[in-house]
């Protein structure tokens, strides 16, 4: 795998995803990586310097530092938040994140509570990066470096793993990046197309499930916007008060060390009133009840074959949320909205105004995802509807 060309990738995405004022001199960046990802954090930090920004590199926690934590922190423990994290992202301009997984089932034995406490000590440091991202002052990206583990836990030698992150990442293209500003353009089109139909509603039905959204007010679709690499999807955050039906996810879930497969979800009124799957069922429920907002959903997707050719489960959801196959994909994700699907300025969104506009709010955004043959039928505000995605590809 070219990993100055996968530099290349992930610098241009950083970019992107930038909405306010280009990239500066001077701009402080970090990278954070896992620790076998060090030889592409080493590309990527070359690029960085070249470019006159001021780059910080920070290494995770090991696997064992993290069972550790979660296993023996007390509850103080867990809930601590460095003090000097906050200033650290009050001056932070952008981010890169590689995930490069030594152990992905390091978690497995962990009470899911203890991780929810963890999660929810740290909402406050994430609202406070996500306002300084729809200010326009700092973006980030992330990507995946391949490792034994995410191949073994994906049913795949190193080498086929490999493959597909070169696949969809399009490494293997002359010029990567030229190829993701294509087929982002092309993308872009299609959410821009969504955003101006007047859509009340979005059916999506498939043998085992009939879903039902809320589209919801001032709502616009987004799709690669740079943030994660690889990235086909078109997606919004509906207003979660008007889910309803059965949603069926086919392709397993992985999280947290847990296998979640076949996961049957009933709505109503816009919250999860029933829930089961045919493993990872008690896992689940936990999920379910880390707060509210958990048990209603945050986002709603759709991903186009002909843009992805990832076609097999990857253990990774960066992946998996953007699984192209015979039939796309379309995805919903459990928990934590994004307020960039909003329409009007993104800079004056308030907790208020997410609220009045049904806008989730959680510690937990999990994506959970439908590989099925589906028809997906959109409800427009006159009345009409209209066929947008059926046998994996956007109609319009």
């Amino acid at each position: 795998m070219d990993l100055k060309k996968y530099a290349d990738v992930m610098v241009y995405a950083l970019k992107a995803a930038r909405r306010g004022a280009k990239f500066k001199a001077g701009d402080n960046i970090l990278i954070s990586f896992d620790a076998p990802a060090l030889p592409l954090a080493e590309e990527i930090y070359a690029k960085l310097i070249a470019e006159k920004f001021n780059v910080v590199a920070r290494q995770t926690l090991s696997e064992k530092m993290q069972k550790t934590f979660y296993a023996k922190g007390s509850d103080a423990q867990l809930k601590f938040q460095p003090p000097w994290e906050k200033v650290f992202i009050e001056n932070l301009n952008g981010l890169i994140a590689i995930i490069a997984p030594q152990d992905l089932k390091n978690l497995k034995d962990i009470e899911p509570s203890r991780i929810a406490l963890a999660a929810l000590a740290g909402k406050s440091l994430r609202e406070l990066r996500n306002k300084r991202e729809e200010q326009g002052l700092f973006s980030w990206t992330l990507c995946n470096y391949p490792t034994v583990e995410h191949a073994k836990q994906a049913g795949l030698s190193l080498k086929e793993y490999q493959a597909q992150v070169a696949k969809a990442c399009f490494l293997n293209e002359k010029n990567p990046v030229a190829k993701f500003a294509e087929v982002t353009s092309e993308l872009q089109e299609i959410a821009k197309t969504l955003s101006s139909m007047q859509i009340e509603t979005l059916r999506t039905q498939s043998k085992d499930m009939d879903f039902e959204i809320l589209l919801g007010q001032n709502r616009r679709f987004i799709s690669a916007s740079g943030n994660n690499v690889p990235s086909f999807e078109v997606f919004t955050s509906p207003d979660w008060r008007g889910t309803k039906g059965i949603y069926y996810s086919d392709l397993t879930s992985f999280r947290s060390g847990n296998y979640v497969k076949e996961i049957k979800l009933e709505f109503k009124a816009g919250r999860v009133i029933k829930a089961s799957a045919k493993q990872g069922e008690k896992f689940l429920k936990k999920m379910l009840a880390m707060d509210r907002g958990a048990a209603q959903i945050g986002e709603y997707s759709l991903t186009d074959n002909r843009f992805s050719k990832i076609n097999r489960f990857m253990a990774d959801t960066l992946f998996d949320e953007n699984y192209g196959g015979k039939f796309g994909n379309s995805h919903i994700a459990l928990g934590a909205s994004f307020s960039d699907a909003y329409l009007g300025n993104m800079a004056k969104m308030t907790k208020e105004l997410k609220k009045q506009l049904g806008f989730n709010d959680s510690a937990l955004h999990w994506d959970l995802v439908n590989t099925q043959d589906k028809l997906v039928t959109a409800k427009l505000k006159n009345g009409r509807r209209v066929t947008i995605y059926e046998k994996g590809r956007f109609l319009i």
